[in-house]
C-alpha cells in the first residue's frame, strides 16, 4: 500500500525512525525488492554501479549483527561529544531525546524484520579525498532513495555507521560472506513497517546558517 505523498512529503518527511517500528509485523521481500529497483535508478559515478545490497533476515545474523552494533555503540556512547554546543542551540535542545531514540534502537535492533547493509565495490581505508567522495556518491544516493521509497510505502529505516567502528565492519563481513578486501559496507539500516505514517518536517538550523553565495561567509 502506498501513502500517496508527493514529492517535497516525501523528502521532508523521511525521518530517522527508531522508537516508531513496528517489530512484528513481517516486511514482504516483494516491497523491498520494489524499492531497490527505484534505489537503481539514483546517480552513480561513471555509471560505474559497483553497489551491492545485501538484506538480511535470517535471526541468528541479525543478531550477530545487532551484537556487533551493541558493541561499538557503548564504545561511542562513552566518547566525549566532538560538538558543543551554546546554550539555546537547536541541536544541543535535540540532543537527549535522540540519544534517548538511538539508545532504544541499539536494544532493539535484533527485533527488526529485515536489515540492510550497502555495499560499495573497492576499499576506501585510505582513499583520497576524490576517490572517496566519488565511491560514497555512487552509493549513498541509491540508499537514500531505497529510504524514500520505503517511506512511500509505510516503512521506515535509520541511517547508521556505529557498527563500523573499530573491527566491525570486518566482523559484519565475516557474518555475511561479505569479501572486506575489496568491499566496504556503507551503513546499517534497520528496515520495518511504521506505527502511524504521520511523520513531520524536522527541526532544523535556519537556512541562512548554513548557505553561502560565491564565497564562505557570505549570505
Amino acid at each position: 500500500m502506498k501513502l500517496n505523498l508527493t514529492a517535497d512529503e516525501v523528502l521532508t518527511t523521511t525521518r530517522s525512525v527508531r522508537k516508531r517500528l513496528d517489530f512484528d509485523k513481517p516486511v514482504e521481500r516483494s516491497v523491498v525488492e520494489e524499492c531497490l529497483h527505484i534505489a537503481l535508478q539514483a546517480p552513480t559515478g561513471s555509471n560505474s554501479q559497483g553497489w551491492q545490497f545485501v538484506i538480511v533476515e535470517d535471526a541468528a545474523k541479525k543478531k550477530a549483527l545487532a551484537d556487533i552494533y551493541k558493541a561499538n555503540f557503548s564504545i561511542y556512547a562513552k566518547n566525549p561529544r566532538s560538538a558543543q554546543y551554546e546554550d539555546g542551540d537547536l541541536r544541543a535542545e535535540q540532543r537527549d531525546k535522540i540519544t534517548e531514540s538511538a539508545t532504544y534502537l541499539t536494544e532493539n535492533f535484533h527485533r527488526v524484520p529485515l536489515m540492510l547493509v550497502p555495499c560499495i565495490t573497492g576499499r576506501l581505508d585510505n582513499a583520497s579525498v576524490f576517490m572517496g567522495a566519488s565511491a560514497w556518491g555512487s552509493i549513498l544516493p541509491a540508499v537514500w532513495s531505497f529510504m524514500l521509497a520505503l517511506r512511500e510505502r509505510g516503512i521506515g529505516s535509520a541511517w547508521t555507521t556505529i557498527h563500523l567502528i573499530g573491527e566491525g565492519e570486518k566482523q559484519a563481513a565475516e557474518v555475511l560472506g561479505i569479501p572486506y578486501d575489496t568491499v566496504s559496507q556503507a551503513g546499517l539500516f534497520p528496515i520495518a513497517y511504521t506505527q502511524g505514517t504521520d511523520f513531520k518536517v524536522a527541526k532544523r538550523l535556519p537556512l541562512d546558517t548554513v548557505m553561502h553565495w560565491d564565497t564562505w561567509g557570505s549570505r
